[in-house]
């Protein structure tokens, strides 16, 4: 008798939804009319608010180089490639483009994915970001004081604290130590190294 193969599993495709999520931040550079700053604030907020409403929305900001520059660098984050392009595809978002026609013009759009995005948007001749040996480190710096601060103020403020359920001690460590990261003291940091990171 011919012996039989046996059975074997039939190999499985890979799932891409358990593909890791890698964040993408897209920076917009745009010339503002000077004289109507305070639509521009107004309808950029309104803008805001509204991809606050999308999945995989991250946050964003807008900064300029000086006081007397009318280029603003836009930045908004999004989870992953999907949740993006779900956002710029929307019609919500085509008619706030619409609505913000007159008042702003845009000369430079690029995407970054990582953590390049926690850094300024590039001028002209500017590397785009640092090299990430020095994003590293300049992370580290800020989140280093953070974090044995923080643990310092709730050993002492907080009795009892570190006998909480772990996961929960984590949970709440993050919600407060990321916003303050990001919002805070990244921005200082990055602005404090900045000669050191763009050479």
């Amino acid at each position: 008798m011919t012996p039989q193969e046996p059975n074997l599993p039939a190999p499985q495709a890979q799932n891409p939804s358990k593909a890791p999520r890698i964040p993408v931040t897209v920076s917009i550079t745009r010339r503002v009319d000077p004289g109507r700053l305070p639509e521009v604030t107004h309808w950029v907020q309104a803008g805001v608010n509204l991809a606050n409403t999308y999945e995989g929305f991250l946050g964003s900001g807008w900064v300029r180089s000086r006081a007397d520059s009318h280029e603003w660098h836009m930045l908004y984050r999004f989870a992953d490639e999907a949740s993006l392009d779900a956002w710029e595809a929307s019609d919500a978002r085509a008619e706030w483009l619409f609505e913000g026609r007159e008042l702003v013009e845009v000369s430079r759009v690029e995407r970054r994915t990582g953590i390049e995005g926690w850094f300024d948007a590039p001028q002209p001749g500017v590397p785009a970001a640092p090299p990430r040996w020095k994003q590293a480190v300049t992370i580290w710096l800020g989140f280093f004081p953070l974090s044995l601060a923080f643990t310092y103020a709730t050993f002492y403020l907080v009795p009892g604290w570190h006998q909480l359920w772990p996961l929960a001690t984590v949970l709440i460590t993050t919600l407060c130590l990321t916003p303050t990261m990001t919002y805070l003291l990244l921005p200082f940091v990055t602005r404090l190294l900045h000669p050191w990171l763009r050479h």
